[in-house]
């Protein structure tokens, strides 16, 4: 992808990353390498762009983190879902739905 991914993905990331912790708790590097896998490698985030997003998350009140170790026995911040997280994340994929089925109606030239 080009210059589109980016403006795309202002408006996703934060969501991509609820989902993400969705599955259980996960650092900054885990939390790329499920985007990076769950979309077959055609979003890949700058980890200028990553590494903040969950802290912004956190102020929101939608992660809590904690320090644990990695897989690699590296000490690192894991970041999990709030109940509020939670009920964002909810909410937030059902907007996102109703969005994409709305644009593909409009793109595909049929009445939502």
């Amino acid at each position: 992808m080009d210059d589109l991914d980016v403006n795309l993905l202002r408006g996703t990331l934060h969501l991509l990353i609820l989902k993400a912790v969705s599955w259980g708790p996960l650092h900054g590097y885990a939390i790329g390498r499920w985007i990076r896998q769950s979309t077959s490698d055609v979003l890949s985030i700058q980890e200028g762009a990553l590494y903040p997003a969950p802290h912004r998350l956190e102020r929101k009140g939608l992660l809590e983190e904690e320090w644990g170790l990695t897989d690699t026995n590296r000490e690192a911040k894991f970041y999990r879902l709030t109940p509020e997280g939670r009920k964002h994340l909810r909410q937030e994929v059902a907007r996102w739905r109703d969005y994409s089925r709305v644009m593909t109606a409009a793109l595909d030239g049929v009445r939502a």
